[in-house]
């Protein structure tokens, strides 16, 4: 790379950073979601706006040659987003509330899923299918983009409006984290599928066998020897210097994976998963300076690339967003009342539930760049899952910031003992 393609490159990376963080900045102010700004920040700077500036869209052309260095800046914040996400997980997920959270997971989640496969088949057009797409591939992206919820944009929101130590926020959390293990091992089956004119039944069973037990080890044993070799006397990177070893630890989670033909967005957030000790945190220090650099930087340039991808001029159908949006929010938000009925819950609960476990977020966004660069979806239905987790991930946003900022509870009290039980206790403290 000679020294003005260079230049070049740093350039568009500064405006990129630049321009993301005076965004992300102005909607934490307005009490949004900061990806949303992030996000706007690259198609501002994309063929839609800046891109109609000749000068500029020359530059922006020109650094885009060196397409290698964009996507490693870009797949870098993707999996520094995936371990802190997972990183984040065991913090978060609680026991509490188990049957609520069953019944959220199971009926709000398993039936959007469901749906999305079983009527997959006569919403597949070819206008979604990238070029490794096939119906088997499409479908189960199209199932995912139906049920997923987001952990980090949903926990950003909480965290923003002071709710995150709340009932509420450990019942919507406890089931995203659920939901999005699954799901990604769903994500994981698609890209295995991507690109087979015929199906491959033999090849597909063997990657899913190593898939499905990349999961289970990843959430179970190698935990727990992840554990046991940081406090081990001859581990003197993790002594010598913490932050570099929960890199480290990151890195050989995502070469395991590479050489097993494993998406590496599933093993960044198991390497997270696996950092974290279950009662206190190993290493809080180094991952708390490795968040505040990829929250500085990676992060924030990630989102912006990925608005910076968005063709909203070519690369958009309107009718197939609406058509998305409406559909796909209509059956998260009844099957999420589905099962908050079914669970107990009533009135503004059910709403709340299901206006915020429907916010698809950076899941969302992760599904559309991993199925986008797997070549399984087409630009246009790239854009439609991206703008789709911003509008729900905003939707989510003002929703809950006006419920919060009127006094509504967020749930409803949890009822106290019954007459009987008032009786006994009353009778035993006599």
């Amino acid at each position: 790379m000679s020294n003005s393609e260079l230049t070049q490159v740093l350039l568009l990376l500064l405006l990129l950073a630049g321009l993301a963080q005076l965004l992300g900045w102005v909607f934490v102010k307005l009490r949004q979601p900061k990806a949303v700004g992030e996000i706007l920040a690259g198609i501002l700077l994309g063929d839609a706006v800046a891109g109609r500036i000749p000068t500029v869209a020359h530059f922006i052309d020109s650094a885009k040659h060196q397409g290698n260095v964009l996507d490693f800046v870009y797949w870098l914040g993707l999996l520094l987003l995936m371990f802190l996400s997972g990183a984040e997980t065991q913090q978060l997920f609680t026991h509490e509330e188990r049957r609520e959270v069953g019944w959220l997971t199971i009926v709000g989640t398993g039936l959007p899923f469901l749906l999305g496969l079983f009527f997959a088949p006569w919403l597949i057009k070819p206008s979604l299918l990238g070029p490794n797409g096939n119906r088997i591939s499409i479908t189960i992206i199209l199932a995912v983009g139906v049920a997923v919820t987001s952990v980090p944009v949903v926990s950003k929101i909480f965290a923003d409006l002071h709710i995150l130590h709340t009932r509420f926020a450990r019942l919507v959390l406890g089931v995203a984290v659920l939901e999005d293990i699954v799901l990604w091992l769903a994500l994981a089956v698609a890209t295995a599928a991507a690109g087979k004119a015929a199906l491959d039944v033999r090849g597909l069973s063997y990657h899913l066998i190593v898939t499905v037990t990349f999961f289970i080890l990843g959430l179970s044993l190698a935990p727990r020897l992840v554990k046991r070799f940081n406090k081990a006397s001859f581990n003197v990177m993790a002594k010598a210097s913490p932050t570099g070893y929960a890199v480290a630890v990151l890195l050989a989670y995502c070469v395991v994976a590479g050489a097993l033909h494993i998406s590496m967005v599933f093993a960044a957030f198991l390497a997270g998963f696996a950092v974290v000790h279950k009662k206190r945190r190993l290493f809080a220090d180094a991952l708390e300076a490795i968040g505040k650099v990829s929250f500085a930087f990676f992060i924030p340039v990630y989102f912006a690339i990925v608005g910076l991808r968005l063709d909203l001029i070519r690369g958009i159908s309107f009718w197939m967003l609406v058509a998305f949006i409406l559909g796909t929010s209509a059956v998260k938000v009844l099957s999420v009342s589905l099962a908050g009925r079914f669970a107990g819950f009533r009135g503004l609960d059910l709403i709340n539930l299901a206006i915020t476990t429907n916010a698809r977020g950076g899941p969302g966004i992760v599904l559309a760049s991993v199925a986008l660069d797997a070549g399984i979806i087409s630009a246009q239905f790239y854009t439609t899952l991206v703008v789709a987790a911003v509008v729900t991930s905003q939707i989510a946003g003002v929703w809950l910031d006006m419920v919060v900022h009127k006094g509504w509870p967020l749930l409803a009290p949890k009822p106290l003992a019954g007459p009987a039980e008032v009786a006994l206790v009353s009778t035993s403290e006599t």
